[in-house]
């Protein structure tokens, strides 16, 4: 049989050795960074109950929890909260976010210091606020006026962030110009190649763009971030943007990869041109606003995902709910919210549900009960798993080593 820690290891094969390793690293945290680093196990585990597979078919996120969601500047340049990751984003039954989402309630419990009665009452406060966002087939979107709580909170505190302090905890400036740090935290040096590469693929694309100037790259650094996509090729680019040294602008250039749903999928899925074009494509059929810049980009056979980095990018620390579930309450409702409006908002396009089949849906209670009952069981054995790779993790990382680059 198999082993979890075999399973990571043929997942994770032939991604930026020194990243893998770093994901491994960041895995031992808690169960909960283990679940939001091993999204390709939740679906080879997926249960074939017909209940949880005969929902309506919506654009899911695919790696639905309790971090992806976030505040962004939408490029109609008014700030937002909502899904913000879509690495994994196909069609397929609505309840596979749904359960996801609620697994990752269950397994960031402990992390949040959240007892099980507590963790249950969240989960039931998802659901209910899901159907009922659902059942009235009206989609909308958060901002600051909408919000409540902890994310009224953080878009509140956005307002104080500006571009040039941003850029100084990104760069360092010399002579009116700056360059990126590189910390070995959030960044690593590039090669010459390397360089020249993303130089040329930006600067292509740029010159189809109405002001090319402001594509002007000046610094490149490969970006560490984010768990579940850590060592797939990613880089951070410092651009001319609207003037140096204040008004640079910083873009973040992602390889996309296929889904790690793709080989469990029954429905069919549309004919992308490329990997970038589903998540771009996707993203923009989910979110109420697309965020700035984002654009889908090609180069040598490789698909890429370009966006704004931003000052006003961000989650909520859900740390802060400080013993108050009614705080934790109201950011679950939020998201419930945001599901069903997301759902509501791309129903209809290339095989998706319409939107009175998912007011149908919410109607019906025949699938609450078996998704508490996978959520809860699945939960455990992310426990479990957990456990082994915290076990035989050191090992593993001897063995991947920490590969060279030239």
């Amino acid at each position: 049989m198999t082993t979890v820690i075999e399973r990571i290891k043929h997942f994770n094969k032939g991604r930026i050795p020194e990243l893998v390793n770093l994901k491994y690293q960041n895995m031992l945290a808690d169960a909960f960074t283990f679940f939001r680093g091993t999204c390709h196990l939740f679906y080879e585990d997926w249960s074939p109950d017909p209940v949880l597979n005969a929902a309506p078919a919506v654009w899911v996120c695919g790696d639905l929890h309790l971090e992806n969601f976030g505040s962004y500047k939408g490029d109609n340049r008014l700030v937002y909260f909502d899904l913000n990751d879509f690495d994994e984003a196909v069609l397929a039954p609505c309840t596979w976010d749904l359960t996801r989402f609620l697994t990752s309630i269950l397994v960031a419990a402990r992390s949040l210091k959240v007892n099980e009665p507590e963790a249950l009452e969240l989960y039931h406060c998802f659901v209910d606020t899901y159907i009922n966002a659902l059942g009235k087939g009206q989609a909308r979107t958060i901002e600051r006026e909408t919000a409540s709580g902890m994310v009224k909170d953080l878009l509140s505190e956005l307002d104080k962030r500006d571009r040039k302090k941003f850029l100084n905890q990104k760069t360092e400036e010399t002579d009116d110009k700056r360059k990126l740090l590189i910390d070995k935290k959030h960044t690593l040096a590039v090669t010459k190649a390397e360089r020249v590469k993303v130089t040329d693929l930006l600067e292509s694309w740029a010159s189809l763009q109405p002001n090319p100037k402001f594509f002007k790259v000046l610094d490149v650094a490969h970006r560490i971030a984010g768990t579940g996509s850590l060592g797939v090729e990613r880089y951070v680019i410092l651009i001319e943007g609207k003037g140096s040294p204040n008004h640079n602008y910083l873009l973040d250039l992602k390889a996309e990869l296929s889904s790690s749903l793709q080989p469990y999928l029954t429905l069919p899925q549309p004919n992308w041109s490329n990997q970038a074009q589903r998540v771009m494509a996707i993203q923009n059929r989910v979110q109420g606003t697309p965020p700035a810049l984002l654009a889908a980009l090609e180069f040598q056979g490789q698909a890429y995902v370009l966006r704004e980095l931003q000052p006003l990018e961000d989650r909520v620390n859900l740390s802060l709910w400080n013993g108050k579930l009614n705080r934790l309450e109201k950011v679950i409702e939020t998201m419930g919210e945001l599901v069903a409006w997301g759902q509501l908002r791309s129903s209809g396009r290339q095989g998706s549900a319409i939107a009175d089949e998912l007011i149908d849906f919410a109607s019906t209670t025949a699938w609450r009960q078996p998704m508490l009952d996978y959520a809860l069981a699945y939960s455990a054995q992310v426990e479990k798993d957990y456990a082994a790779f915290k076990k035989q993790e050191g090992a593993l990382s001897r063995e991947q080593g920490i590969g060279s680059r030239e």
